[in-house]
């Protein structure tokens, strides 16, 4: 049985933002990894206190993504993950922009990632191997995880939606080339867990995305 068919990935849609955390762990139901635990993480706190958390991967920092890494961090004890280019976000509340929604959030700030990620790379998590995919544009240090025919996409591509590209940072030209150059490259079947939203495929984007010119 290939190793895809046996990864269990659960989806956590976390504070006021409506960000999916994911949860992905291995067959016995005993080791995961957390990508992205986003704010008011009470309910993913509670289905992880009985289970090893190997590590906590980041897509990018800002601060939906990340409101939930110290906490998580503190009740797991597991390593963060994070792209070089946004290395110091974790600790500035403005380049991780919660100083700027005072709306939504108080100023977030945890400690820095121990780990960092770059294109190519292969973290070897929970029995399975996960290949790192460097997609700026929404952010500068934007990556998505590809684990066999299953992609985690943070906020670079939707289901008929793209990431913005308005926030500091962002860069319409490199969102569009990670996504043509890059994702689209992939399998059609590739099943695409995006950091908001509900899921798509590879080829459902390609054929009804509106948001990436041709």
């Amino acid at each position: 049985m290939p190793p895809y068919k046996m990864l269990k990935i659960e989806t956590f849609t976390l504070g006021p933002l409506q960000t999916n955390c994911y949860l992905l762990t291995e067959e016995t139901g005993k080791r995961g990894f957390i990508v992205d635990p986003g704010m008011q993480p009470k309910r993913l706190l509670e289905r992880i206190k009985d289970l090893t958390i190997e590590a906590i991967v980041l897509t990018h920092a800002h601060f939906d993504h990340m409101g939930g890494v110290d906490a998580v961090r503190k009740a797991a004890g597991c390593p963060v993950y994070l792209h070089d280019e946004e290395a110091d976000w974790l600790t500035d509340a403005r380049k991780n922009g919660s100083a700027r929604w005072s709306d939504v959030t108080e100023p977030l700030t945890t400690d820095p990632a121990e780990y960092s990620l770059a294109e190519g790379q292969k973290l070897e998590l929970i029995g399975h191997t996960f290949k790192v995919m460097h997609t700026p544009g929404h952010s500068p240090g934007s990556v998505s995880l590809l684990c066999d025919q299953q992609l985690i996409s943070g906020d670079v591509l939707f289901r008929m939606g793209v990431g913005r590209t308005d926030l500091p940072g962002g860069r319409e030209r490199d969102l569009y080339d990670s996504i043509r150059g890059k994702l689209y490259k992939l399998d059609p079947n590739v099943r695409v867990y995006p950091g908001h939203g509900a899921q798509t495929t590879i080829g459902y984007e390609m054929a009804n995305n509106p948001y990436v010119p041709a």
